[in-house]
């Protein structure tokens, strides 16, 4: 038996063969193709047309029947295979001679080092750009789309990196685990893993090198991946798990701590639709509206009328006792929106992103306040909105003032290491801080999230991101105001009892993880979850933080 390590994104225990994924097209097929026969540049980029729209046509229709990450990451893939810049490299390729194929994949390549360049969340979108070369090429040959074929036995999928169309699509009753070499605790695997809540790890290093067949035995808690465990001792662990994971079915809220201290519990939501299913689970609100995902194929920004309609059917599924937490525009970085976005950055995720959007066009954040006011007074639901990527108080005091003025309760996202820091001064101008682990993690790390080679570094059990997290909340318990995180962390049952213990009041996270972290947070009293804190924040590394935590719930239990 031998053991490799990766980094745990989503807990659970599985053990079946492993399933390698390559998802390459078939080189005799790209060689008996040639360069097409086509009459000139112009029937080869008719040709090319054709397959993006097919491919393009494909993800839309994956998008109408997934939902949350699953949705989001495949109505994004559409759009990129569209791509009007993309389509200009092909044809440039083109005229200057070379075959189809060989025109798309230089095109290709040639802004997988554009956004590599970029980093941060753009560097994701190399995964997604090669995927749709792939499909786009099969189309061109005459092959099937490649990408991931399941049997109809258990499986542990390990690939190099999955991506968004191949993620979205899997069942969890056949693949009971995913393992990939590369991505980080943010990638699109990940996210999605956890909406489907399929035990995962990622950043694997040596993943490729398991052979079809081999059983693996998939720690999710502790980034482990056994081969060819014993069948008995794999078996024993698989039916503890499976048995604690029957206990997260029955627990059914509200969230709260073995002594019975509040811990509310909240769903990140991207539209009306997720919203929709968000309400069926034990939740007490959103935490995370992420209004920008609803205008990622907007060309034009929506009136004051259609925000309000599209935010509306979020607020109205909610009622007394609960409420949404609405964000402004994301758009920037990783999630260009059209009529918001600039364009030609070269570092988007330090640019002009999030609440600095409005610098350049204060109408664009008054419309969307004014549209979000008239969401709130449609539905009645209590509504909070915050704003991202804001470093100074200044800014946060200017976004508070507008909101307040509509008669709303106005809070900032905690994701720049400077509003951390000075998270009390924040506190004196804005209602409530939210704090988002992934791009604090990103920023405060000097560490591009999607890069697999530093996934050790964007762990957010790194405790310099802990102690900015409780520098945070030590501020917001001073002065008896909430608290919460939004980003990827909250969904981490282990990380869970560590931030309450920090001071967190509130966690929102996918709303399939909602059960684990409720649960989690039953078997633990507040004093304990003040030990599991103090033991994340006095660890070496993430490793030893995850440990340490594990061996005190092990030791409670």
């Amino acid at each position: 038996m031998t053991q490799l390590s990766g980094t745990p994104v989503v807990p659970g225990v599985a053990h079946a063969p492993a399933l390698r994924v390559r998802g390459e097209v078939d080189p005799e097929a790209i060689a008996r193709f040639g360069d097409g026969g086509f009459a000139d540049p112009d029937a080869a980029l008719e040709a090319y047309d054709v397959a993006v729209q097919t491919v393009a046509d494909r993800f839309a229709a994956k998008a109408a029947r997934a939902s949350g990450a699953a949705a989001e990451v495949l109505t994004a893939s559409a759009g990129l295979a569209r791509d009007k810049g993309l389509r200009g490299a092909v044809r440039k390729n083109l005229a200057a001679g070379t075959p189809i194929v060989g025109s798309v994949h230089a095109a290709v390549e040639q802004f997988v080092a554009v956004f590599t360049s970029m980093g941060g969340l753009m560097a994701e979108r190399a995964t997604d750009l090669r995927d749709i070369e792939r499909r786009v090429v099969a189309h061109l040959v005459g092959e099937p789309e490649p990408g991931v074929s399941l049997p109809d036995t258990p499986v542990v999928l390990v690939a190099e990196d999955l991506a968004p169309a191949d993620t979205a699509g899997l069942d969890p009753q056949i693949v009971h685990a995913l393992v990939t070499e590369k991505g980080g605790p943010t990638s699109h695997t990940a996210i999605i893993a956890r909406q489907l809540a399929i035990p995962c790890v990622v950043g694997t290093p040596g993943a490729l090198d398991i052979a079809n067949g081999t059983r693996l035995l998939v720690d999710g808690t502790a980034g482990t991946i056994e081969t060819e465990p014993d069948p008995d001792e794999a078996d024993r662990r698989v039916a503890s798990d499976r048995e604690q994971r029957a206990a997260l079915a029955s627990w059914e809220g509200p969230g709260r701590t073995k002594d019975g201290a509040p811990v509310k519990l909240l769903a990140n939501v991207a539209d009306g639709a997720s919203a929709e299913k968000a309400v069926k689970q034990p939740i007490e609100g959103v935490g995370l509206f992420r209004t920008e995902l609803c205008f990622l194929d907007r060309q034009d920004e929506p009136s004051v009328e259609e925000q309000a309609e599209i935010y509306a059917k979020v607020l109205a599924p909610f009622g007394e006792g609960q409420y949404v937490v609405v964000r402004t525009l994301d758009a920037g970085s990783d999630k260009p929106v059209a009529f918001a976005t600039m364009e030609g950055e070269e570092n988007p995720a330090l640019g002009v992103r999030g609440l600095r959007l409005s610098w350049g066009n204060p109408a664009l954040l008054d419309h969307q306040l004014d549209g979000i006011a008239e969401a709130a007074r449609r539905t009645g639901t209590e509504t909070w909105v915050m704003a991202p990527m804001v470093a100074t108080v200044a800014e946060a005091k200017d976004f508070a003032d507008q909101v307040r003025s509509r008669g709303l309760k106005a809070g900032v996202m905690v994701e720049v290491p400077s509003a951390a820091l000075l998270a009390h001064r924040f506190l004196e101008v804005v209602d409530f801080l939210s704090i988002g682990t992934n791009d604090l993690t990103q920023y405060a790390m000097a560490a591009d999230r999607m890069a697999a080679d530093l996934a050790h570094l964007t762990d957010p059990w790194q405790p310099a991101v802990l102690h900015l997290i409780a520098i945070t909340a030590e501020a917001g318990k001073q002065v008896g105001k909430s608290v919460g995180v939004c980003g990827e962390a909250a969904a981490d049952p282990l990380l869970a009892c560590a931030l309450v213990g920090m001071g967190v009041t509130s966690l929102s996270m996918a709303a399939a993880a909602v059960k684990g972290v409720g649960a989690r947070l039953a078997t633990v009293t507040t004093v304990q979850c003040r030990a599991m804190a103090e033991a994340a924040l006095a660890a070496s590394d993430p490793a030893a933080g995850r440990a340490a935590v594990l061996a005190l719930a092990e030791a409670e239990s």
